[in-house]
């Protein structure tokens, strides 16, 4: 792992949580539960540890269990300008927008680039974008 990669602690939504990115962004998702561990602070089938694979986004999640915080999200977005051809980011951002809500419209901006920011059905607040409009 070469950069930071956000580790999730959600509550009781960590397998719906990454099946739902997984197929968002085309990539394979990975799940073991508290049983596959051994750990018995939590039902048995919900989520330890789980990750995306071989996808163009990095992220890891669990259920949180016991006293531990379950994820909120405030004064922080993830970025992906630029990491995919327009199209590509467009899908993204429509598909990341279902269930969630449009905070600031996938739009042309003054300086030349299109961008726009949504928070997913699970508080995730993507910032969207790319510069001109060409999938090549």
């Amino acid at each position: 792992m070469q950069a930071p990669t956000p580790y999730l602690q959600l509550p009781g939504t960590a397998r719906d949580a990454l099946t739902f990115y997984a197929a968002v962004f085309d990539c394979g998702v990975q799940l073991h539960t508290f049983a596959d561990f051994h750990r018995t602070d939590g039902p048995a089938d919900a989520v330890a540890h789980g990750y995306l694979t071989e996808g163009p986004v990095a992220l890891f999640a669990a259920d949180a269990a016991g006293d531990e915080a379950s994820f909120r999200c405030e004064g922080i977005m993830f970025s992906l300008l630029g990491t995919a051809a327009p199209a590509t980011l467009r899908d993204w951002f429509s598909r990341l927008s279902e269930g969630g809500r449009v905070v600031d419209d996938l739009q042309a901006r003054p300086w030349g680039a299109t961008d726009g920011q949504v928070v997913d059905r699970y508080g995730l607040h993507w910032l969207i974008g790319f510069e001109g409009d060409s999938d090549h």
